[in-house]
């Protein structure tokens, strides 16, 4: 049987194996998986390195800065890179192995290069930028087409944000009085939660997209390291993918992130955000009071010009009237003659009348005289009438159409209730002219909605 030995005998060996076989200072690359920092100012990591698939691990050890040199190290490395020492990093640090008998294998890191670093995230934003237009999405949320009044909006941020508290307070305290509906859906903005953070809210807002006209992801200012929690594929994938225009306004002067450039529209800070959506309510209102004006002159034209027919026919049925009116005096007057003849001829003619009869035969002729000038009269005032009714009729049929415009007006029809649907910015009248899929907008009086065509029915 071989000699027996410890494990502590065991464990010696193996150290003394290692510094002899490994005494050197190695540069070695690896990726940051946790990261801790104790009561003594010690920092405690673990580092692994990932198969060619970036999910597997290949290879995984401890490592550990001592904290006479961890400040120097972290302060040197932010101060170079802009970000802090974190998970999800990927680093080149210079380590000496150690080995010990109670906590095994471990890397002492006492250099750090902050180039390789900075290196590795331009490299992996630019790798992102590249996939997500290699595969086509990369502009698809700007394409979408921006409400016209873009009240209903869904926030993506943290409750306690400062970014978030401007937001509200610079959009409910618009000097023009626009009402804004917002609701909060929160999320980490910085750390490792960020990702499934953001991306969650925004499942949680795509099953209720018909409730909202636009999202929002805000946040207050910060480091240039709380920016690169944005530089994501996965949270940039949504946006790209997401169904409503995504406005951000992540809090950084200088840089973009990945998540930034996919949107529709990036900005500085929370508060231009909310200058924006105040502004582009101003540009709709000012558009609805030139569409009126426009309504108001076409109608007043439409008025005058029929006004002026009114006037006119009334000017030409005078001149008729009386012509018509002469013509049945002349003809009265030719029957009174031819009457009167026939009298007379019957009267010559008849040479056994009485005079009774012959004064009979007057009376009657008189009486016959007098009925035509009634009948004539009646005609003239019917006549009269009858014009009179024809401008009474003209006129209100005139004021009708004026009210018809009024009560036409988009603003009088939307008060009462009604809607006006759109198809890209065209008035829908039939059924026909929109398929599934398609996405309407339906104006109240007090805004829209954007709908999505599932089904036609009827």
């Amino acid at each position: 049987m071989a000699e027996k030995i410890s494990l502590t005998e065991l464990q010696l060996i193996i150290r003394d194996s290692l510094y002899l076989a490994l005494p050197d200072f190695y540069w070695v690359v690896a990726e940051i998986s946790e990261l801790k920092e104790n009561y003594a100012g010690h920092c405690y990591l673990e580092l692994i390195e990932k198969h060619s698939d970036e999910k597997n691990v290949s290879a995984r050890a401890k490592g550990i800065i001592w904290n006479n040199r961890y400040r120097f190290l972290k302060s040197f490395f932010e101060n170079i890179t802009g970000e802090s020492l974190r998970e999800g990093l990927k680093i080149l640090v210079k380590v000496k192995i150690e080995y010990h008998e109670l906590y095994g294998l471990s890397l002492v890191i006492t250099d750090i290069d902050p180039s390789f670093t900075v290196g590795e995230m331009t490299l992996k934003r630019q790798m992102i930028i590249k996939r997500l237009e290699e595969e086509g999405v990369f502009s698809m949320n700007k394409e979408l087409d921006f409400p016209a009044v873009p009240q209903r909006i869904a926030v993506i941020s943290s409750k306690n944000a400062a970014g978030y508290s401007d937001f509200i307070n610079h959009l409910t305290g618009n000097p023009s009085g626009y009402i804004f509906y917002t609701s909060l859906t929160e999320s980490a903005m910085q750390g490792s939660e960020t990702e499934q953070g953001i991306i969650s809210a925004l499942d949680k807002i795509a099953m209720n997209s018909h409730l909202f006209d636009l999202v929002v992801i805000i946040r207050g200012g910060g480091s240039q390291t709380d920016l690169s929690w944005f530089d994501s594929y996965n949270i940039a994938y949504y946006v790209t993918q997401f169904p409503l225009p995504v406005i951000t306004g992540i809090g950084h002067d200088k840089d973009m992130s990945v998540t930034d450039m996919v949107a529709y529209k990036s900005l500085k800070t929370p508060t231009a955000v909310a200058d924006f959506l105040v502004d582009s309510m101003g540009l709709t209102e000012n558009h609805l009071i030139e569409i009126s004006s426009e309504i108001k002159e076409a109608s007043q034209k439409i008025i005058e010009k029929n006004r002026t027919r009114i006037e006119t026919l009334k000017t030409e049925m005078l001149p008729l009237a009386r012509l018509m009116m002469s013509d049945l005096k002349n003809k009265l007057s030719g029957k009174i003659t031819e009457i009167v003849a026939v009298g007379k001829e019957y009267a010559l003619k008849s040479v056994i009348i009485t005079a009774n009869q012959q004064s009979r035969l007057i009376s009657a002729t008189k009486s016959f005289s007098s009925g035509k000038f009634k009948f004539i009269e009646n005609i003239r005032q019917n006549l009269i009438d009858c014009t009179l009714s024809s401008l009474s009729g003209n006129y209100t049929r005139l004021e009708g159409s004026e009210k018809t415009l009024n009560i036409l007006n988009p603003d009088n029809v939307l008060q009462r209730g009604y809607t006006i649907t759109s198809l890209n910015g065209k008035i829908l009248k039939k059924r026909d002219k929109i398929m599934n899929g398609d996405l309407i907008d339906t104006l109240f009086s007090d805004g829209s909605v954007r709908s999505k065509v599932v089904e036609k029915k009827g």
